[in-house]
């Protein structure tokens, strides 16, 4: 059996074939201007247009498709909307039509939480409850994931900031610093330079919340004193993962039991991972190519379904 999964995210285009064999996947990550933090919606939702043919062809051959799953909207929560997931929704409507086959809707945040558990090495996690940090360029939210049979996950936010999310302070940092955007690895090899024998980075966490916003204008200011652009790279990061660290500890205390699952591009990050698993026990991630936007995820929600449907 082998299902679709398309996810149209605000900078990847990504399409994946899941089976009980494994799967493969194509995906194309948006262009964003030099000099640029993001992308409108509506420049998105056109490069999706754009890109949506050259990723399909990139499968064939598909084989037999059973059917079709696709990222409606970011999160399972009412109101949660974003027109760029409008060009998945009208490939995947299609494709289920023209093939006669179920179509499976999920939200992006689902599909993320599928692949970390998909792929994080430990069988066990996804069939009860467990604890799942999503940090990416638009979310930072420590949830209370359970299984569902309808969306995939129920996900109760127990944990999230309060302005900006770790990934734009990632990628705001990188512009400022003249890198590419998205500019999580490129940040990560600056970095990873950095001679300091230690970098301030004060946080703030209240209980599983905090805030982000304010590390930007300390790495502003860095800059316009003179500091190294590797030290306020590694200022970047360090704050990040602080701050994702003092979220789960918190989390923890309430939760002492349950794992905690880490996915998003901002986990793809080889220095924040290392912060978390050196001080938290049971943790786990996804693996780091399927950290950032990928429709394997979603292929798998889907594939979950069918076999469910099909075996009644």
């Amino acid at each position: 059996m082998r299902v679709l999964g398309i996810d149209t995210s605000n900078y990847t285009t990504s399409v994946a074939l899941a089976g009980e064999d494994g799967f493969r996947q194509s995906r194309k990550i948006l262009s964003v201007g030099k000099g640029e933090c993001g992308l409108r919606q509506s420049n998105a939702l056109f490069l999706h247009t754009v890109n949506l043919p050259e990723m399909m062809e990139a499968l064939r051959p598909m084989g037999k498709i059973d059917a079709v799953a696709y990222s409606a909207y970011p999160r399972d929560v009412e109101g949660s909307y974003m027109p760029c997931f409008l060009a998945g929704q009208a490939a995947a409507h299609s494709v289920a039509a023209a093939l006669d086959v179920p179509l499976y809707r999920f939200s992006h945040q689902a599909g993320h939480l599928m692949a970390a558990v998909r792929t994080c090495g430990d069988e066990s996690v996804g069939r009860k409850p467990f604890l799942a940090f999503h940090a990416s360029g638009g979310t930072t939210e420590l949830l209370l994931a359970k299984p569902d049979e309808e969306v995939g996950f129920s996900a109760e936010i127990i944990g999230c900031t309060k302005d900006i999310s770790a990934g734009q302070l990632v990628d705001r940092v990188g512009v400022m610093l003249g890198l590419s955007f998205p500019c999580g690895g490129e940040l990560e090899k600056l970095a990873a330079q950095s001679r300091a024998k230690k970098i301030p980075a004060k946080i703030c966490v209240r209980g599983a919340d905090c805030n982000i916003s304010g590390a930007e204008n300390t790495a502003a200011k860095m800059l316009k004193d003179g500091a190294p652009r590797e030290d306020v790279a590694r200022f970047a990061i360090e704050f990040a993962g602080k701050t994702i660290l003092a979220m789960s500890q918190a989390a923890r205390e309430i939760y002492p039991d349950l794992p905690i699952i880490y996915a998003g591009g901002v986990m793809r990050n080889a220095i924040i991972k290392g912060m978390l698993a050196k001080s938290l026990p049971n943790v786990l991630f996804a693996d780091t190519a399927l950290s950032s936007d990928n429709a394997v995820g979603t292929a798998y929600l889907g594939l979950e379904k069918y076999l469910r449907e099909t075996a009644k």
